[in-house]
């Protein structure tokens, strides 16, 4: 069962409060619960019980706001005999290997694109793009800033998907809208796979 909340309303010091309850949450449902004790599932869900022993002076209801509020839909909240947390994707644990993710076995009606910056391009450019230690590369559905790319990114990357997928590629979509892949054996999706790239301005850079 799928704990709803009403929206809660919250002040200015509640959204700084909160997005540093969020940033701790992120990193132990994503990349901490094993260094930090806590026994995670295959499908990425903790006993919220123990997240909160992590959490100094956070209480369940201030997950319950964060969950609600969070725009990007990063976590999922349920109650299962116990209250259960999970972080829908971006997790470096390899042991987090059986989310709940939609396979995209035809070709999807929209684009499918990774936000990065300048910095990085050069080297993405020559090597294509890694999920470094994650398990899966990240993806927007179009020009999604509201939900797999960040606001400040400076470069996008659409993938041919045709392409890709023909060599033995895949992609998934997460419970939140986020387009996921492992890459290649290697974790790399290679720059042959790159349908175009494009600056924030619109220009075509690739």
């Amino acid at each position: 069962m799928v704990v709803r909340q009403l929206p809660y309303k919250t002040t200015l010091e509640d959204d700084d409060r909160d997005v540093k309850i969020s940033k701790k949450l992120s990193y132990l449902l994503r990349h901490g619960a094993k260094n930090e004790g806590l026994i995670i599932s295959p499908d990425g869900f903790c006993l919220l019980s123990d997240v909160l022993s992590k959490l100094k002076g956070v209480e369940i209801k201030d997950i319950e706001r964060i969950v609600k509020n969070d725009h990007k839909q990063r976590y999922t909240l349920i109650k299962d005999g116990f209250l259960k947390i999970k972080a829908n994707q971006g997790h470096s644990i390899a042991d987090v290997n059986n989310l709940s993710l939609k396979a995209i076995t035809i070709n999807p009606e929209f684009d499918i694109i990774h936000g990065t910056y300048f910095k990085y391009w050069k080297k993405i450019k020559e090597q294509g793009l890694s999920r470094v230690n994650r398990n899966h590369i990240h993806f927007a559905k179009g020009l999604n800033f509201s939900c797999g790319l960040r606001n400040s990114a400076e470069i996008f990357i659409f993938i041919d998907y045709k392409k890709a997928t023909d060599d033995g590629l895949k992609f998934f979509e997460s419970e939140n809208g986020v387009i996921l892949s492992c890459g290649n054996d290697m974790g790399i999706i290679e720059p042959k796979y790159f349908l175009k790239v494009i600056d924030k301005n619109l220009k075509v850079i690739y």
